[in-house]
């Protein structure tokens, strides 16, 4: 094998660990709130110290709120209200996560709210 050969196949081993190493630290995602809420992902509320991961199944609605950084313990919360009805809510200080808070909204347009700290999002009225 030439020396050129070489350098092909460690740039190529190279660029393989740093996409599997992107992927590993693409933050707190999906894959993680998949595993707290079931059914099709609907909406990521970004903001400034974390996000929400919102999830519909058969009428029902679940979200967990992520932080940026996980680790230490923060104030976090996150909230679903149906619309007409009273929200659900976890509020705490957490490591890796708050929620999931889970509401059967059947057809009626949901509210959802998340916080990291001083960061925060509400969505407004979605998924009428």
């Amino acid at each position: 094998m030439d020396s050129g050969a070489i350098r092909r196949r460690l740039a190529l081993g190279t660029a393989v660990l740093t996409a599997a190493g992107l992927l590993a630290l693409a933050g707190p995602g999906s894959a993680e709130a998949a595993s707290y809420c079931s059914g099709r992902k609907v909406r990521t509320l970004p903001f400034s110290t974390g996000s929400v991961q919102v999830y519909k199944r058969s009428g029902y609605v679940c979200a967990v709120t992520f932080p940026k950084r996980q680790g230490s313990r923060k104030s976090m919360s996150v909230s679903v209200q149906a619309r007409g009805s009273r929200p659900v809510a976890d509020k705490g200080r957490y490591t890796h996560h708050a929620g999931p808070v889970t509401v059967h909204a059947g057809r009626r347009c949901v509210r959802v709210e998340g916080s990291v700290g001083s960061g925060s999002v509400s969505s407004g009225w979605i998924l009428c």
